[in-house]
């Protein structure tokens, strides 16, 4: 079974264990006093492993199914077959890094989900093929176009808040699976460009 594979199960099992357990959400949740005030770390990286609700959950494994075997590939090539697992875990580490430098000393703030990570593989992904289709629901679209949108919505989001979801994650996430990718593979840069330059619906 492929790494990508297991982070699903993994992440399906422990959602689906915590939907009905505050203690675990707890337990796991990113919050930061928990951080700043009982150096409970982990929470960077287990608030991961939780979801709001199994439409949250679908959405973020799906997204990562179609796309995480990919990268695990892509990323197995240069770091070996436990590359793509730490690059998943360092992407909801960094994900929700500006969220707690935001938030650090917000008792009443908490943030859940895989989201920022997801947002890594989906954005390193899309820098290796921009002009692969993706389904918005049932839209097909461009990924370049996809990306640019998203970006801009999120983006925007960000800014106007209120809305209960973290789109400080989905914003970090994305840049940290495009910055991780060119480092681990500078040629990527000319590669994209390079398809740019020839659009090609797929």
């Amino acid at each position: 079974m492929s790494a990508n594979l297991v982070i699903i199960a993994i992440t399906c099992i422990v959602s689906f264990m915590a939907f009905n357990n505050s203690q675990l959400i707890d337990r796991l949740i990113f919050w930061p006093p928990a951080i700043t005030r009982g150096r409970e770390y982990w929470r960077f990286a287990t608030c991961g492993l939780i979801h709001a609700d199994g439409m949250h959950l679908l959405f973020n494994m799906i997204t990562l199914y179609f796309f995480g075997g990919l990268m695990e590939r892509f990323y197995s090539q240069y770091i070996g077959p436990i590359g793509y697992v730490l690059f998943y875990v360092s992407a909801l580490v960094v994900s929700i890094i500006p969220t707690f430098m935001r938030h650090k000393n917000d008792s009443q703030y908490r943030s859940l989900g895989a989201s920022g990570a997801v947002s890594a593989v989906l954005f390193a992904f899309i820098l290796l093929a921009p002009w692969q289709t993706i389904y918005i629901y049932v839209i097909p679209v461009p990924a370049i176009i996809y990306a640019v949108l998203y970006l801009a919505y999120t983006f925007y989001m960000n800014k106007r808040g209120g809305d209960n979801i973290n789109h400080s994650a989905h914003l970090s996430g994305a840049i940290y699976g495009i910055l991780f990718t060119i480092a681990l593979e500078p040629r990527v840069v000319g590669n994209f460009l390079g398809q740019l330059a020839n659009p090609r619906f797929l």
